[in-house]
C-alpha cells in the first residue's frame, strides 16, 4: 500500500497547529480517502490554511491552457487564493508579501513527470520565495506516474528557457516532485536546509500508475486519464504546430490530427518506423474548441500497448515527422506568442533546441537528433544520482 507524502502528515497534522501557512494544490490534492487537502487540513489540528496558492489553471484546474487566473476568496473556505498563473511573466513567481506572516508553505501538487508541464517550474520558483523570506517548505510527494526508471529526451540547451522548459532535464526526467525540487533548488545555490520532503511510503521507482492502487484524479484539464499521461510527453511537442493535439475532445493527447489528413496513410508511415509499444488506430475526431475547433480532423489515436517499452518522447517526434513528411501542405508551425514568449518558435521552446524543427523543415527524419539523446540521458542520470529519495 502506498502512502503519499500528504498522507503521511495527515497522520500528523499537529505539526502544523498555531503555525500560519499557506498550501499550494490543486484537484488532485485530495486524501486516501477522497477529501480536497485544504478542507481535511482544517477539520485537523493543522486548521484552515492561511493563504492558498493555485498553479496554471487555478487552485480547481477550471481554466484551458493559458488562461490567467485571478486572486480570489476559495468559495468553500473564505481562504485568500493567489493565483501563480496571470497574464504577465512576472504572475507566475510569488511576490514577497504573498509569503507574509507565513511560518510553512506546504507544497500538494501531482506532477505527470514530463519536462513541459508547468506544475514542476511553479513549486520550485514558490520554494525559492518561501525559502527566501524564511519560510519553511513542505513538499508533500507523489507519485511519477511514468515511473521513476525510465529517462527520455533531450536535454534542454541554454537559450530556450521558458515557463515550459523552466529546467534543463529531459522530457522524461523519471522524478517525483520532491526529488525535481531537491535538484534544482541546489543547482539554483538555493540554501535547502528549510525544505523537508514528506517521502512516500511504498513507492518504487519502476511503478507505474496503474501499479500504485491510487485513484486518479486529473491535475489539470487536460489530463484527465492516465493514459493521458502515458503519451503527453510527445503529444505535447503538438503543441508547437497547428495541428491538434486533441485539447477539445475527450482524448486530448491521445488524439492527433487535423482536417485534409488521410488516416490510414498516416498510419502507414507510422507503422514504417517500427516504434515499440505502441498501435496507431486511424480515426476521426471534431474538437468543441482550440486548434480545428468545430472542423472534422482526420488523424491518429495512440494507443499505448505496452508501458515499459513505450518511448513516449520519441512517438511524439515521429508523429511530427510523419504528418510534415506525407502531408506537407496540411502541415504548420504555430506561430502566436507562447506561455509569454513571442521571440522563439513554441517547437523550439518544447523541443528545448532548434534541431527538430531544422532538420523537419529540411525535409527529413531527425534520426541524428534523436540518436543524440541517449548522451543525454546518460548524463543527466549522473546529475540525479545524489537526490534520489526512492529506491
Amino acid at each position: 500500500m502506498i502512502v503519499t507524502g500528504c498522507g503521511r502528515l495527515l497522520e500528523q497534522p499537529e505539526r502544523l497547529a498555531g503555525r500560519p501557512y499557506g498550501l499550494l494544490a490543486h484537484p488532485a490534492s485530495v486524501t486516501a480517502d477522497g477529501r480536497p487537502l485544504h478542507l481535511a487540513l482544517k477539520a485537523s489540528a493543522a486548521g484552515l490554511p492561511t493563504a492558498l496558492f493555485g498553479p496554471e489553471h487555478g487552485f480547481y484546474a477550471v481554466e484551458q491552457d493559458m488562461i490567467p487566473s485571478a486572486d480570489e476568496p476559495d468559495p468553500w473556505t473564505g481562504a485568500p487564493i493567489v493565483s501563480l498563473y496571470g497574464d504577465r511573466p512576472e504572475s507566475l513567481r510569488p511576490q514577497p508579501q504573498a509569503m507574509a506572516g507565513l511560518e510553512v508553505l506546504v507544497i500538494d501538487l501531482q506532477d505527470v513527470g514530463s519536462r513541459y508541464y508547468t506544475y514542476a517550474a511553479t513549486a520550485v520558483w514558490a520554494a525559492q520565495a518561501a525559502l527566501a523570506a524564511g519560510v519553511e517548505v513542505w513538499v508533500l510527494d507523489r507519485p511519477n506516474p511514468l515511473g521513476g526508471d525510465v529517462v527520455e529526451g533531450n536535454l534542454r540547451g541554454d537559450g530556450y528557457e521558458s515557463f515550459v522548459g523552466a529546467f534543463p532535464i529531459p522530457v522524461r526526467h523519471g522524478l517525483t516532485l520532491g526529488e525535481l525540487m531537491r535538484l534544482e533548488l541546489r543547482r539554483e545555490g538555493v540554501d535547502d536546509a528549510g525544505l523537508t520532503v514528506w517521502e512516500m511510503r511504498g513507492w518504487r521507482r519502476t511503478m507505474r500508475w496503474r501499479d500504485t492502487g491510487l485513484r486518479w484524479i486529473a491535475p489539470s484539464p487536460n489530463i484527465p486519464t492516465p493514459e493521458s499521461a502515458d503519451v503527453y510527453p510527445g503529444g505535447c511537442l503538438v503543441e508547437g504546430t497547428e495541428l491538434s493535439e486533441g485539447r477539445g475532445t475527450t482524448r486530448p493527447f491521445e488524439l492527433i490530427g487535423a482536417p485534409d489528413i488521410d488516416p490510414p496513410a498516416l498510419v502507414e508511415a507510422l507503422e514504417a518506423r517500427r516504434i515499440p509499444g505502441v498501435r496507431f488506430l486511424p480515426t476521426y475526431f471534431r474538437p468543441q474548441f482550440q486548434k480545428h475547433a468545430g472542423g472534422l480532423c482526420g488523424g491518429v489515436q495512440v494507443l499505448v500497448t505496452d508501458e515499459a517499452s513505450f518511448p513516449a518522447t520519441r512517438c511524439g517526434v515521429e508523429l511530427l515527422a510523419a504528418v510534415r513528411t506525407r502531408f506537407p501542405e496540411v502541415f504548420g508551425w504555430r506561430r502566436d506568442p507562447y506561455e509569454f514568449v513571442a521571440d522563439r518558435p513554441a517547437i523550439d521552446l518544447l523541443a528545448g533546441s532548434d534541431a527538430l524543427r531544422r532538420a523537419l523543415d529540411g525535409g527529413s527524419v531527425p534520426d541524428d537528433w534523436l540518436a543524440s539523446w541517449g548522451a543525454d540521458e546518460e548524463a543527466f542520470r549522473e546529475q540525479r544520482r545524489d537526490i534520489l529519495i526512492y529506491s
